[in-house]
């Protein structure tokens, strides 16, 4: 009497792919229909089960393993029975069969022609409206959200907002409509694997120099979505479309602890009270790092009952009686979580100097002061021999260019001082201030300048002249983890995010882990040694 096996037929959830990257067309015929007759030609019709293998060899191509099927579920390799000589080579040759259907077909260009590119309106991490787009290709798809700041400088490029009195004048629909008919129409039929050619289709239809015409993130939004639509077309994730065969390395992660400024509704002037693990040898080391050192700032603040709140970041809203309270609690949270200051976990400051400049002077309202710059450049000085601290952002107003010279000239080679409004990620801003030897470094923000192809240059601009460069996300974010990518992808060192809470700021640092891990040892060593060494 022969026994015969129970198929191994399971039901089973495959893994999704990024929700910013998506192969359509599965169920429209095509590679993976293909694909799918191969896997299903090796299951036994319906009383062929207890036969020889030679009675059913003519119906079956074999192809080892479980192949993928419509609604995710996974249809066995094949019931297991006696091998012959034969078999293997027939197994050979059907699995080929199959990995060449998934293979795109040589000289295929039109696989990466936009065919579609949608916009809707979604909503942000401060519960307001803000734009999704998608670009269609033949065979994949992307995704990416716009994000909004708070303080937004006078250069950047300006989101298209509907005015009047619906949702307090913040609606898109106005930006959502362009994506829909202005854009859509221009970039039909564009290969989206070149993004220059999609973002200069953008930047010339906008015809404006701050993208107001269609809206910045309107723009920045498709930017985002072809680049991810090229890397699925590609079947890579978006890092490693854009690194292509380099090796890179990890970002070192700027992690907000307090917030204040306009994320925080003025409760400290400072805006970003930041901590950076200058000891820490991996990404996930530094994320362990900071998450004590998370941990222990909040004990502090509720010991003191000095907890107001979560700011827009998810860093903690004090209630510090001065600015520099801050830097002194966050020194004390350092030691207590049990790091030493400046030598394993040091203090990074966003100033953002604009939002306090008016009249020519700077006013900080927590202390009832108004300095001039050059009492402003003392009382940063000050700090930075007082505490820990290795990088300041924006210390002096966008227009006060004078200042920012002054204060890097006297500070620049002990501590990274960051343009953020003051250069708004604009090559030609940046230039100027490497000409007038204004700042060190950079923060990038793809929506500060509206495109992809934009940023990079402004990144290549600050690798020409020696400048650091940080990737940064803004106060209005959303569960898109684009950022993460394009700091990987184009091996920028530094990485800012916002705070180590909520999830749309924990979606990008748990993302940057899964790369880690993905690189393994292929990675480049990690660089926060090397970036802080001698600093603080």
């Amino acid at each position: 009497m022969r026994l015969v096996r129970r198929s191994r037929v399971r039901h089973r959830v495959l893994p999704q792919p990024p929700v910013a990257q998506v192969r359509v067309g599965a169920l429209r015929g095509g590679r993976f229909s293909r694909l799918l007759r191969c896997a299903c030609r090796r299951l036994p019709g319906r009383g062929e089960l207890g036969r020889g293998r030679d009675d059913r060899s003519a119906r079956r191509i074999a192809a080892p393993g479980a192949a993928a099927c419509a609604r995710g579920r996974k249809i066995a390799g094949g019931v297991p029975h006696r091998r012959s000589a034969e078999e293997p080579r027939a197994a050979s040759r059907a699995s080929a069969a199959c990995r060449a259907a998934l293979q795109p077909r040589p000289g295929a260009r039109t696989v990466a022609r936009i065919i579609d590119v949608r916009g809707r309106r979604v909503w942000d991490s401060r519960g307001r409206p803000t734009v999704e787009a998608e670009v269609v290709l033949k065979g994949a798809r992307g995704r990416a959200i716009a994000p909004a700041g708070a303080s937004t400088g006078s250069f950047e490029a300006r989101d298209l907002r509907d005015g009047g009195t619906s949702l307090g004048g913040l609606d898109v629909r106005k930006a959502v409509h362009n994506v829909n008919t202005l854009i859509r129409s221009a970039l039909l039929g564009v290969d989206a694997r070149s993004q220059e050619a999609v973002d200069r289709k953008l930047i010339d239809l906008d015809g404006t120099s701050n993208k107001s015409r269609l809206g910045g993130n309107a723009i920045v939004a498709v930017s985002l979505a072809c680049a991810q639509a090229s890397a699925a077309a590609a079947r890579r994730p978006l890092w490693r479309h854009l690194a292509g065969d380099k090796k890179i390395a990890l970002p070192v992660p700027q992690v907000q602890i307090y917030g204040g400024g306009a994320h925080a509704r003025g409760r400290v002037d400072v805006q970003d009270y930041l901590v950076v693990c200058t000891g820490a040898g991996s990404f996930t080391e530094s994320l362990e790092w900071v998450a004590e050192v998370y941990y222990a700032a909040g004990a502090r603040l509720a010991k003191k009952n000095a907890l107001h709140g979560v700011a827009d970041e998810g860093g903690y809203w004090p209630a510090f009686k001065s600015n520099e309270e801050g830097l002194a609690e966050l020194t004390a949270a350092i030691t207590d979580a049990g790091f030493e200051p400046g030598a394993e976990v040091a203090i990074a400051l966003d100033v953002a100097a604009t939002q306090l400049y008016r009249g020519g002077r700077y006013h900080l309202a927590l202390e009832n002061r108004s300095l001039t710059s050059d009492q402003m450049h003392a009382l940063l000085l000050r700090w930075l021999e007082t505490y820990p601290i290795v990088s300041i952002e924006d210390p002096f107003a966008e227009t006060d260019d004078a200042a920012m010279q002054a204060f890097t000239r006297a500070a620049g080679k002990r501590v990274q001082i960051v343009g953020d409004d003051f250069f708004a990620t604009d090559v030609d801003r940046l230039r100027a201030g490497v000409a007038h030897e204004a700042c060190n470094a950079v923060l990038l923000k793809p929506n500060q300048i509206g495109t992809l192809t934009e940023t990079l240059a402004c990144l290549q601009a600050a690798r020409e002249a020696g400048y650091r460069a940080i990737v940064s996300a803004r106060s209005g974010e959303s569960e898109d983890v684009s950022i993460a990518h394009l700091a990987i992808g184009w091996g920028v060192p530094q990485l800012k995010v916002g705070s180590f809470s909520r999830s749309e700021r924990m979606a990008k640092w748990n993302e940057c882990l899964r790369i880690e891990e993905a690189l393994g040892r292929n990675a480049l060593p990690y660089p926060a040694r090397r970036l802080f060494k001698g600093r603080s």
